[in-house]
């Protein structure tokens, strides 16, 4: 595996270009102030709530409230470079959802063999209710948080690659924000001295993404955020949208259908419901379709939302095309869709369900990345140059048993950025997660959240494993 890219530092060990201002700005920090600017943060963090929850804590069983580590040292990415990713973010989002679109109506890509039929409508994520059924604009994954590295090339250039697509309920852009806010809070001298594209109009963005999808004829629609409750893991990212969009937000309990149209109960009687962003899996939106035992959505809900009388964001059966066994196939659905070639490529991916790609996944199980194709957070995977020998074998034999549940994948050395760690400023890998708004238009804010795996060595970034955030910076020209 070769080295990693650094992100601020060529390999003459000098800074690269965009963060020269910063790095002059870093080498005068004492350590003292530095660790002192972490610690405020944390309080700070801590007073607003800022945490996630982690289920089933290993030793105790039992759910624990954590902060999501913040690091002082931002992710600067020049101008240029977030264009084009801007570009190949917009050109990836638009084919995955002409693909959602296509799979729910005349099933083109399967018909011209270059999906596999079984790989969709054997999948867990495909949702036959959705067949025929018609959303505004044809738009499906309204809130995208596509997750992307950057692996180093034999000339020491970096390559941008997406590891994975997250279409259905992506979290993480509270963090985005706060993180900025807190930035902006402990080192307002650093924003005089860079032009920083703005993140903090995000929800803004979000409200009129929102909005441009209401059923059509809806002037004025009203929009709420349907959590599954305070004890989710991302509830306090639910309750901040809410309250910064200025709009409701509201659990299963407070929702009631009747003639196919969507209420909240309220103080003053009835309000009509046009779109619901809703923060729970298809399974639990409607007790009447999918899960009956479910008490976190409203019944009745899917017949007014295939009425077309209320908007769910994002629609239900979006699934189908983030799953991990669907991710090598998005190069072809641009070129099928868009008639363009791919801006951002793909890792190279191994799909176990195929003999020959299983055989090498088998022989090389210690150098790859092995993922469940319904996986998520950093559970159900090996990463093999990390694991034991006792690990690997485990691992082997949950892949022969059921291959097409696995896909694999080479370990990339993910960039690394300078972190403020316990032993002072150390290199630790990150990847980036943008956050790709489809409604009216596609757009987004410039950046994203950059998460960090603060173990050394470690390629884990995902928060329930350790990991922690960065402020992103894009640099304005």
């Amino acid at each position: 595996m070769r080295p990693s890219f650094d992100e601020m530092h060529a390999g003459n060990a000098l800074a690269r270009e965009h963060y020269k201002t910063f790095e002059r700005w870093l080498a005068v920090q004492p350590v003292e102030l530095m660790r002192a600017r972490r610690e405020e943060a944390e309080v700070i963090f801590r007073r607003v709530g800022i945490t996630f929850a982690v289920y089933g804590d290993k030793d105790t069983g039992e759910g624990t409230e954590r902060l999501i580590p913040f690091d002082q040292i931002p992710r600067v990415i020049p101008a240029h470079e977030w264009r084009e990713m801007e570009a190949g973010l917009v050109q990836r989002v638009t084919a995955l959802n002409r693909f959602i679109h296509d799979i729910y109506h005349g099933q083109e890509i399967l018909k011209a063999g270059i999906v596999p039929r079984e790989q969709i409508l054997h999948n867990a994520q495909f949702r036959p209710e959705m067949m025929g059924v018609d959303v505004p604009k044809n738009i499906y994954s309204h809130i995208a948080g596509v997750d992307i590295v950057r692996a180093a090339n034999p000339d020491g250039s970096g390559s941008y690659y997406v590891l994975e697509d997250n279409l259905r309920v992506p979290s993480g852009v509270s963090y985005m924000l706060e993180n900025r806010k807190m930035m902006m809070r402990l080192f307002p001298d650093l924003f005089a001295q860079h032009r920083i594209a703005p993140v903090a109009h995000y929800p803004d963005l979000l409200l009129e993404t929102l909005r441009s999808v209401a059923p059509h004829g809806v002037s004025e629609p009203m929009v709420v955020v349907l959590t599954p409750g305070m004890y989710n893991s991302a509830y306090f990212e639910h309750a901040f949208l809410a309250q910064q969009m200025g709009v409701e937000l509201v659990e299963g309990q407070d929702l009631f259908v009747q003639d196919k149209v969507v209420y909240m109960r309220t103080t003053r009687g009835p309000k009509r419901i046009d779109v619901i962003y809703r923060r729970l899996d298809d399974d639990f939106l409607d007790p009447q379709v999918f899960r009956k035992d479910s008490t976190l959505g409203c019944p009745g809900l899917i017949e007014a939302y295939k009425a077309g009388n209320v908007c769910l964001s994002n629609a239900v059966g979006t699934g189908i095309a983030d799953d991990k066994s669907i991710y090598p196939y998005v190069p072809q659905m641009i070129e099928f869709y868009l008639g363009e070639r791919p801006i951002l490529n793909n890792v190279p991916t191994y799909q176990c369900r195929k003999a020959d790609d299983l055989q090498h996944v088998l022989a090389h199980l210690g150098e790859l990345v092995v993922k469940e194709v319904h996986g998520a957070g950093g559970y159900g995977m090996l990463v093999g140059p990390a694991a034991t020998h006792q690990e690997i074998e485990d691992f082997r034999a949950h892949l022969i048993a059921n291959p097409s549940n696995y896909i694999a994948q080479p370990t990339l050395s993910l960039s690394t950025c300078p972190t403020f760690v316990e032993s002072g400023i150390a290199p630790r890998h990150i990847d980036l997660r943008p956050f790709v708004l489809s409604g009216a238009t596609v757009q987004m804010v410039p950046g994203g959240l950059t998460r960090v795996a603060l173990k050394e060595g470690s390629l884990v970034v995902n928060s329930s494993q350790g990991g922690g955030t960065k402020d992103t910076w894009v640099l304005e020209d």
